[in-house]
């Protein structure tokens, strides 16, 4: 492909892709249809959360939270106070809970100020809640997390009724809500799964001892994206759904839960082909070596922007359908394909790593199989050098 002819290609608000190397295209309706579909799986008066930390999950928070808007999503979670305040940048008014723990006043004070509801993993940071929204001269709203068996953020859920009963007495301080985080909600049901049953089993005895007491409890939240999909038995008052968001299924016994519709495609150009003899090393290590004359392409992507160098020599790519394997290591910053039996692939020319061509889908799981991980950690790798093109009506 000569220089009049890439000259000669539509714009990225024309075709759908950029001019860049490589990219992130986000199908902004392919959200909202996720977020569409899952609300109507809900429970009866029960809420969508659209968890939207790490950049919504690589998609871009943004562009994510008003697709899931339009969706039916009500309210957002974020990981840390820099993803809440960029929300309220964008001009995103609906609720924003902050799933971290902010354990500085000045990072409380700015919750209030961006009106983003803390979480309370004990009553250090509810007192500090209590004397900066009293200087203010307005309340705050928080939610408080119980630790039911992730051992991980929360308070103990034995003394959750306890510190429910002495939040109610700050007068400037809002408590609305009182969550937990199930830790192995995408278990198969032929696993041993104790966790989860004793997980919701204690759940429940703290919302039973507030009733007792007469505390509200305000929204009650439990479900990650597997238990969303698990059935209302896990939705209480509102779900915090992540991964499905983006189309994709926390377990494969549960992907027949919800028609979910993956969301982004990775996309590279080829930037060189070269033709080579049998018995050519390629790459750092020669890991890979040719066993007849090959023709390989160079494509303008690799670690650094969030493709596993682990990956190397086990995936592939899509060309019109076609699979081309990926060959040699990984690199910093592109990868070699093989190319031989796609003789009509030339440089300049868009490849697909994830994402649909044709008949053909290669998913996260796909890749997060073969270097022993998760999907989330796939998703969440791509770096800020890809640029994030948001494609759809949303």
């Amino acid at each position: 492909m000569n220089a009049l002819s890439l000259a000669s290609q539509p714009e990225p608000h024309e075709a759908g892709y950029s001019r860049q190397r490589a990219w992130v295209e986000v199908d902004t309706d392919a959200i909202a249809r996720n977020a569409a579909n899952l609300a109507t799986g809900l429970a009866p008066g029960c809420q969508l959360m659209a968890v939207v930390k790490a950049d919504g999950y690589g998609h871009g928070a943004v562009p994510v939270a008003r697709a899931a808007l339009a969706g039916g999503a009500s309210s957002f979670g974020v990981a840390t106070l820099a993803e809440g305040v960029q929300l309220r940048r964008a001009g995103i008014t609906a609720p924003v809970l902050v799933l971290g723990n902010l354990i500085h006043p000045d990072e409380l004070r700015s919750c209030l100020r961006w009106q983003l509801m803390p979480t309370l993993s004990g009553m250090r940071e509810a007192l500090l809640c209590q004397n900066l929204a009293a200087a203010a001269g307005r309340p705050i709203g928080v939610h408080l997390k119980l630790d039911t068996g992730m051992t991980r953020l929360g308070v103990d859920w034995q003394e959750g009724p306890r510190l429910v009963a002495a939040i109610a007495e700050l007068a400037d301080v809002q408590l609305l809500g009182v969550y937990s985080h199930l830790a192995n909600a995408d278990a198969a049901p032929a696993d041993d799964d104790s966790i989860t049953p004793c997980q919701v089993q204690r759940f429940a005895s703290v919302l039973a001892a507030l009733r007792q007491q007469q505390l509200d409890a305000g929204c009650r939240h439990l479900a990650n994206s597997a238990a969303t999909l698990r059935g209302p038995d896990f939705h209480y008052d509102m779900v915090r759904v992540g991964l499905a968001l983006y189309g994709h299924s926390p377990a494969l016994h549960l992907a027949a839960a919800s028609a979910l519709q993956p969301a982004m495609q990775l996309r590279a150009r080829v930037s060189l082909i070269r033709s080579v003899p049998a018995g050519i090393g390629v790459s750092y290590g020669h890991r890979f070596r040719t066993s007849r004359p090959s023709r390989l392409a160079v494509v303008s992507i690799g670690y650094a922007d969030g493709v596993p160098r682990q990956l190397s020599g086990q995936i592939a790519v899509l060309h019109r359908g076609r699979r081309l394997p990926q060959v040699g290591a990984i690199t910093m910053d592109q990868l070699v394909l093989d190319a031989t039996d796609a003789p009509d692939l030339d440089v300049g020319e868009v490849v697909t790593l994830l994402g649909q061509d044709g008949d053909q889908q290669i998913t996260p799981a796909d890749w997060s199989q073969r270097c022993q991980t998760i999907p989330w950690e796939i998703l969440c790798g791509f770096k800020h050098r890809l640029p994030r093109l948001p494609l759809g009506a949303h």
